[in-house]
């Protein structure tokens, strides 16, 4: 994984995936300053990742991860930022923000409330690095977060409200824990992966 990425690029990719991801459209007002709020969002993302050494970058820059370590007892990333009030003016919109805070609550319930795990808080690769079979920067990212789950011995819970996401997460070896029909009427799945022992 990159090192010596570019933290503004890396923003910029970042917001530019979060424009294809159901709850972050969904919770970013949709206005003028949309563009912008989605930015502010990103850049937002990456100084907690960053300030928690939870950021993956990956070698060509075109895929990124933020890989959280977490202990069960936190309130969950999407709530801080929701609490945030800078973010609930910024990006959201007060409204969108407590109609988010609703479904999250339940989204957070199905990670454990105990013990030490590892959570995919973000996946993203550009459109141009998707499928690309030359550079398999989706394989890269994964098996580095397999690297860290085996090394660490700890499991990696994710979740996504994208089918194909889902059946990709599958294919590299997660398992289906459950599917619940989101507020917003699709469908939301919440997967694991399980490490070798050492």
């Amino acid at each position: 994984m990159k090192k010596d990425y570019d933290k503004g690029e890396v923003i910029e990719h970042v917001a530019q995936i979060l424009q294809e991801i159901p709850t972050s459209m969904e919770i970013v007002k949709d206005d003028s300053k949309k563009e912008w709020r989605f930015r502010y969002l990103a850049k937002h993302m990456i100084e907690k990742a960053i300030k928690k050494d939870a950021l993956l970058v990956s070698d060509d820059g075109r895929g990124i991860a933020i890989f959280f370590k977490m202990d069960g007892k936190g309130d969950g990333f999407w709530t801080e930022l929701l609490n945030d009030l800078k973010l609930a003016i910024n990006v959201t919109g007060i409204k969108k923000g407590l109609k988010a805070l609703k479904s999250q609550k339940f989204v957070r319930q199905q990670r454990p409330n105990e013990g030490e795990f590892l959570y995919c808080w973000f996946w993203g690769i550009l459109p141009d690095a998707r499928g690309n079979t030359s550079d398999k920067t989706p394989y890269k990212m994964k098996d580095e977060m397999f690297r860290i789950s085996k090394a660490l011995q700890l499991p990696i819970y994710a979740e996504t409200r994208i089918r194909k996401v889902s059946v990709a997460y599958r294919r590299y070896g997660f398992e289906l824990l459950k599917d619940w029909k989101h507020p917003s009427g699709d469908i939301m799945y919440f997967l694991k992966y399980t490490p070798p022992k050492n």
